[in-house]
C-alpha cells in the first residue's frame, strides 16, 4: 500500500482501512441439524406427529412477543409483499419522516426462503422421520437507530431454528465515535472525502475490532427474540455468532477529484488487461494449481458511485471504484472464510497447541478476517503502484539487461523475454509467495521437473536454482528475509516483473491501441 501512497503523496491526503459493511448470523446451533432438534423434542416431550402444531403455535409466540415493543411504542409494523423490496429504503423514509434519531424505527415483515424442517414418512422403517428443507416463511425485519452504529436491523425468522441475521456498518460507528471526540471530518454517504486527523481517526477504526461482540449481538438477540428462553426450556440456549459477510475497505483519499480523475482509467485499463488469474490469486493470498475447483473472474461496471472493477475467486471478491470523485476504494469481501487460514487451536480446545488451520466464521476469528482482507487490499494497492508508471518500460527494465556484480563477481544480465528467465520472473511472482517469501526448494520442482531424483540430480538443480537465485538479488529483485533461508521481491522487483507480466499479457492490437 504504502509504494501506491508514496508515488501520488502529492494529491493524496491520507488512508483509511477498517470494515464497512458486516453480516453477522446468530444460530442455534442445538437446533440447526436434525440430530439436535429431535434431541430437544425428546427433551420437551413433543413427539413427531404433533410437530406440526407445536411449531404453528411457537412460531405465534415468538411473531408476537418480537412485535411486542413495535406495538407498544406505537412504531409502525408493515407487511412487505415482495422481498426484493429495499427494506433499507423503507426504514431510512420512516426515521426521516417521524424524526427518529435514537430507538427503534419499525418492522418490515416479508415471507422469505429459509432453511427448516418438515417430518414425513419414511418408506424404508415405516415411521415419521424429522427432515431439514428450504421453506418460505414470514421474516421480521427491526430496523433501529443504534446509539454507536447508527442505522441498522436485526432479522430473525419465524420458523425453527429462530436463525438471526444482524446487519450494520463499520462507517456509521466511526463517525459517531469521532462526533464524540471532536474529530472533524466530510462525510459522503458511507465515505470520508477528508479527515481532520487521520492516525487517531484510524486508530479509532481499529478500535471496532476489539469490541466485546458476544455481549452487544446477544443484547440484540434479545430483543428480536424476547422468549427464546422460554421455548428453550433450558435445553443449551444461546446463539452462536459468525460473520455472514465481511467487506474491508481501504479508502485512498486524494485532494480532488481531478487527481484521482486523472489516473483512474489507467488503473482499471491495467487491471483488466494485466491482472490475470494468477494475479488475482495472489491478491487474496492463494496460489493458482492444478488442483483448484473455481472460476476466477475480472470484470468492470458502470456503477453510481463510479466504474467499478471486480476480482473474484470463488465467493470472495475484491474490487476498486472511484467513490464520491476523490475517494479510491479497494474493498476486499469474504463471504468463505475457509479458504483462508488462522493460527489457532482446535474447535474446543482453547488450552491446545496451536497451528495453522481453516479460518472460522465465527466471530472468534474476526481479527484475522480483518487481517487477511487489510493483506489483500495492499497486495492489490501495491499492484496497482507498478502498473501506472511514467517511466518507459525500457528505462525501467533497462538497469536489470545489463550485467552485474555480485560479492566482486560478475553476473549475466537478466533477459526478461527469453523462456527461461521469463518463467523465472513468473515462479517468484506467485501468490503463495507474496505472503511468506519462497525458498531454493520451493522454486526447484517449478523451475525444473518435479520427477523422482537421485541425490546427485538434488544437489545440481539446487546448485542451478541458487545462481538464479544470486543473479536475482545482483540485479535487486529479490532480497533475503533476515535470518531465514526465504526470499521475497523488492519494490523494484515487484514493478519490473508486473511490467514485463503486464506486457506479455497485451496482444498486439491492445499495444497499438495505448500506444495511439
Amino acid at each position: 500500500m504504502e509504494p501506491f501512497i508514496q508515488k501520488y503523496q502529492q494529491d493524496v491526503m491520507g488512508k483509511l482501512s477498517g470494515f464497512d459493511r458486516l453480516m453477522i448470523r446468530g444460530t442455534q446451533r442445538a437446533l440447526a441439524n436434525v440430530a439436535g432438534m429431535m434431541t430437544y423434542l425428546s427433551y420437551i416431550g413433543v413427539l413427531l406427529k404433533d410437530f406440526g402444531g407445536f411449531v404453528e403455535q411457537t412460531s405465534k409466540r415468538l411473531k408476537n412477543a418480537s412485535l411486542a415493543a413495535a406495538e407498544r411504542l406505537d412504531r409502525p409494523i408493515r407487511y412487505l409483499p415482495s422481498s426484493q423490496t429495499r427494506k433499507e429504503d423503507v426504514a431510512r423514509a420512516l426515521a426521516a419522516r417521524d424524526g427518529i434519531k435514537e430507538g427503534l424505527i419499525c418492522v418490515l415483515t416479508c415471507v422469505e426462503p429459509c432453511m427448516s424442517y418438515s417430518v414425513g414418512g419414511d418408506r424404508a422403517s415405516k415411521k415419521l422421520v424429522l427432515r431439514p428443507c428450504l421453506r418460505k416463511c414470514l421474516h421480521l425485519y427491526h430496523y433501529w437507530m443504534d446509539v454507536d452504529f447508527g442505522l441498522m436491523h436485526g432479522r430473525i425468522q419465524t420458523w425453527f431454528p429462530f436463525t438471526i441475521q444482524v446487519c450494520l456498518n463499520g462507517r456509521s460507528w466511526l463517525a459517531r465515535q469521532m462526533d464524540r471526540r471532536g474529530l472533524g471530518y466530510k462525510r459522503r454517504e458511507n465515505s470520508f472525502a477528508w479527515l481532520e486527523d487521520v492516525c487517531a481517526t484510524q486508530r479509532l477504526m481499529d478500535k471496532l475490532l476489539r469490541m466485546n461482540w458476544p455481549k452487544f449481538l446477544d443484547r440484540i438477540a434479545r430483543g428480536v427474540n424476547p422468549i427464546q428462553k422460554e421455548i428453550l426450556c433450558g435445553y443449551r440456549t444461546g446463539y452462536y455468532w459468525s460473520v455472514y459477510e465481511s467487506e474491508w475497505a481501504t479508502d485512498i483519499m486524494f485532494r480532488s477529484s481531478q487527481a484521482l480523475a486523472k489516473i483512474y482509467p489507467t488503473l482499471v485499463r491495467g487491471g483488466i488487461q494485466a491482472f490475470s488469474s494468477p494475479n488475482v490469486m495472489r491478491f487474496l493470498g492463494k496460489k493458482l494449481t492444478g488442483h483448484f475447483q473455481g472460476e476466477v473472474v475480472s470484470d468492470y461496471r458502470q456503477r453510481l458511485e463510479g466504474v467499478r472493477l471486480k476480482h473474484s475467486v470463488k465467493s470472495n471478491s475484491i474490487k476498486m471504484y472511484d467513490k464520491q470523485g476523490s475517494i479510491l476504494r479497494v474493498e476486499t469481501t469474504i463471504n468463505n472464510p475457509y479458504e483462508f487460514q488462522a493460527y489457532r487451536p482446535k474447535e474446543g480446545d482453547p488450552g491446545g497447541a496451536c497451528a495453522w488451520r481453516y479460518l472460522r466464521k465465527g466471530i472468534a476469528d474476526l481479527h484475522r478476517r480483518a487481517e487477511i482482507a487489510d493483506g489483500c487490499n495492499q497486495r492489490y494497492l501495491e499492484a496497482l503502484a507498478s502498473l501506472h508508471t511514467e517511466e518507459p518500460l525500457r528505462q525501467l527494465v533497462g538497469s536489470v539487461c545489463r550485467p552485474g556484480r555480485w560479492k566482486g563477481k560478475r553476473v549475466r544480465a537478466l533477459r526478461p523475454w527469453s523462456a527461461d528467465d521469463e518463467k523465472l520472473l513468473a515462479v517468484i511472482s506467485r501468490g503463495e509467495f507474496m505472503i511468506r517469501g519462497f525458498r531454493n526448494r520451493d522454486l526447484a520442482p517449478l523451475l525444473y521437473s518435479a520427477g523422482r531424483r537421485s541425490v546427485a540430480d538434488t544437489r545440481r538443480v539446487s546448485g542451478q536454482v541458487t545462481r538464479k537465485l544470486r543473479l536475482l538479488r545482483a540485479h535487486g529483485i529479490i532480497r533475503k528475509i533476515a535470518g531465514t533461508h526465504r526470499y521475497t521481491l523488492t519494490k523494484k522487483g515487484r514493478a519490473i516483473t508486473t511490467a514485463i507480466i503486464e506486457c506479455q499479457n497485451l496482444s498486439l492490437q491492445q499495444l497499438n491501441t495505448l500506444s495511439a
